[in-house]
């Protein structure tokens, strides 16, 4: 296997200045899981496609290993890519989909026929090796796509968004799955999502980009803990983060958020860290996480700083074991998240408590997280 240096790449497609993806810099370590995540157009794929050589790197170094492979050919990259439209040949049987790509290179038939019955057993379709395409279903069409690409024994695996064409349930299974054969073969994987579920649940790293620039890289932990930015803390997590604009004022030593309606106290811990940037009387962003946004604290760590607020009940979200409750606040809609058993009321308005040990501040101009 093998690590995977991205050194200051860029891609233009002939507009000045007008880069899809702007000075990526990165190391993949060997046997890492690397997920890309962004919305549509942020340039995830595109920076794939540039690994598979798929697309020409317009400035920068890419090295697979040792070698640079700017100007190598994609079939001479030691690389499998696993699409999103599975990309198989329908007039062939599943056994020919996988063993093509070795009987192209010429591999001897016994090592070809033991490397396609290897990755079958590994992803439970040996019993389908004689079946074609059309009588799959849509997961096991992608189980045969990932077969194609294991037998290949491959430095690194790329996928670009693999699950997306799959049903809720079956995305679910797949990314276990997937997850297990990372373990399994000890490879190197690269894999783009535009759904942040995906990123979260599998990868050992997160990039986060948007408009071609990398907004964060860290772990998952990390990625929804300690955002960098406004941006990430906004696109992680499901409902998204809660954003407050306001300002910090100081009253008789202590610190506090004030918004049009809300005026919350801010812990000493916190409180010290925006005096040190002199955030004080100045304006300011506060994010808060539907979870932080509770009925009851008491039993939460930093529960001693919570702040108490009134808010009306616009729509009510039940997913059985809990609730989303949209509650309007200076005119604009936030969102809690609350046990399933609460008994809220459409139009009135209700108790809720903001755990402060939680919320993050960010900067209102540079939108940069304030540690």
């Amino acid at each position: 296997m093998a690590t995977l240096i991205f050194n200051h790449v860029r891609k233009n497609y002939g507009k000045d200045n007008d880069y899809t993806v702007k000075d990526f810099h990165l190391e993949v370590k060997d046997k890492e899981f690397l997920v890309l995540v962004g919305p549509s157009g942020c340039g995830k794929s595109t920076t794939l496609r540039m690994i598979a050589g798929l697309e020409e790197i317009t400035e920068g170094e890419l090295i697979i290993g040792d070698q640079i492979v700017n100007e190598i050919a994609p079939k001479n990259r030691d690389i499998a890519m696993v699409f999103q439209n599975y990309a198989l040949y329908p007039h062939m049987t599943i056994y020919k989909n996988m063993a093509l790509a070795l009987q192209v290179r010429k591999f001897p038939k016994e090592e070809i026929d033991r490397r396609v019955k290897e990755a079958s057993e590994i992803l439970g379709i040996a019993h389908l090796l004689d079946r074609k395409p059309k009588h799959l279903s849509g997961g096991q069409r992608q189980r045969v796509a990932l077969g194609r690409a294991i037998v290949r024994e491959p430095q690194v695996f790329l996928m670009d968004e693999p699950l997306s064409n799959l049903d809720a349930k079956l995305r679910v299974q797949m990314r276990t799955e997937i997850g297990r054969l990372h373990k399994r073969l000890g490879a190197t994987f690269v894999y783009v999502t535009h759904d942040q579920t995906e990123a979260m649940t599998m990868g050992d790293r997160i990039v986060v980009m948007n408009n071609g620039v990398i907004q964060q890289v860290a772990s998952p932990h990390e990625i929804y803990n300690h955002p960098a930015n406004k941006y990430v803390a906004g696109f992680i997590g499901s409902p998204g983060m809660n954003f407050i604009d306001g300002e910090i004022i100081e009253q008789q030593s202590s610190l506090f958020f004030k918004s049009k309606e809300v005026r919350l106290g801010i812990p000493p811990e916190k409180a010290e860290v925006l005096k040190k940037g002199g955030y004080v009387n100045k304006s300011i962003t506060l994010g808060v996480r539907p979870e932080d946004i509770r009925e009851d604290v008491v039993n939460v760590e930093g529960a001693e700083h919570n702040s108490m607020v009134h808010l009306k009940v616009e729509v009510i979200e039940n997913m059985g074991s809990e609730l989303f409750l949209h509650l309007l606040l200076n005119n604009e809609t936030i969102i809690a998240r609350v046990p399933g058993q609460s008994n809220p009321t459409i139009g009135h308005s209700t108790k809720l408590k903001i755990n402060m040990n939680k919320v993050h501040f960010f900067d209102s101009v540079s939108e940069y997280a304030i540690r």
